[in-house]
């Protein structure tokens, strides 16, 4: 009879831990349209940091919505990903930088936040409409491949790092 009693209220906890998980999901659901009205996007970001309190793993996620579409984007970016095997996370050693993509009236505009690069420590490789965006300072190493709007010869490319912060501009045909 207790064992009875047991199968019972741990079905309860598991029916309520639904209804928090579904709670969640409404919410979330609801943030998103409120994003989409404003054409905004959502930013969580965070650290794992050892023992000594040295920054291990870098992880984090942009969700886009209303930008030109209905549909919305969730990009992650960061130095922590699943193992492809055994779905644990790992950290490794190439972070993926945050990177925005604008299309503006005369160019195409990619902006990558890689914090601790110089313009010297950049290397791009772009290949019809996707850019390989890679970097190196001391320890720090990024590497991103990003998908343009449309394909571009590399000669109208143009690029400046500053502070961590890289530019890449593409000229459209006029």
């Amino acid at each position: 009879m207790a064992r009875r009693e047991k199968k019972e209220t741990l079905g309860k906890e598991g029916f309520m831990g639904i209804g928090k998980f579904l709670g969640g999901l409404g919410a979330m659901v609801e943030k998103l349209g409120e994003l989409a009205e404003k054409g905004e996007e959502l930013r969580k970001s965070g650290e794992i940091r050892d023992s000594e309190g040295k920054v291990r793993g870098i992880y984090g996620f942009n969700v886009k919505v209303g930008l030109g579409n209905d549909a919305f984007e969730v990009e992650p970016f960061g130095n922590v990903r699943a193992d492809t095997e055994t779905g644990k996370p790992i950290v490794t050693e190439i972070r993926e930088p945050i990177v925005d993509v604008f299309d503006e009236d005369a160019h195409i505009l990619v902006v990558a936040e890689m914090p601790g690069v110089d313009q010297e420590d950049v290397h791009l490789d772009l290949r019809d409409d996707v850019l390989a965006i890679s970097a190196e300072r001391g320890a720090m190493k990024y590497q991103k491949e990003v998908m343009l709007p449309t394909g571009f010869a590399e000669a109208k490319m143009s690029y400046t790092c500053r502070n961590g912060m890289l530019e890449v501009k593409f000229e459209k045909a006029t």
